[in-house]
């Protein structure tokens, strides 16, 4: 069973950007959400791959977002694994 105390949840997902400025999606119903992950680590390792995949798109963003500070705002957080 995965110690949940250690569990701090990150979303990654990107989508194309209207202009360079802002972060201003083009199309929402085109976001790309490549998933949610238990670390800082992995959610860049996919952040990464995801953001290489698409660098021939300068518009093309991707995001980490770090849910588990949405879902404790309290909450410290542990030294990122990286």
């Amino acid at each position: 069973m995965t110690d949940h105390a250690q569990q701090l949840l990150h979303l990654v997902f990107g989508g194309e950007l209207t202009d360079l400025e802002h972060v201003t999606f083009k199309d929402l119903d085109k976001l790309d959400i490549v998933g949610v992950y238990p670390n800082y680590a992995t959610a860049h390792a996919a952040w990464k791959a995801k953001a290489q995949q698409t660098v021939d798109n300068a518009h093309m963003r991707y995001f980490i977002v770090h849910l588990h500070r949405l879902l404790d705002p309290g909450q410290t957080d542990a030294k990122p694994a990286r």
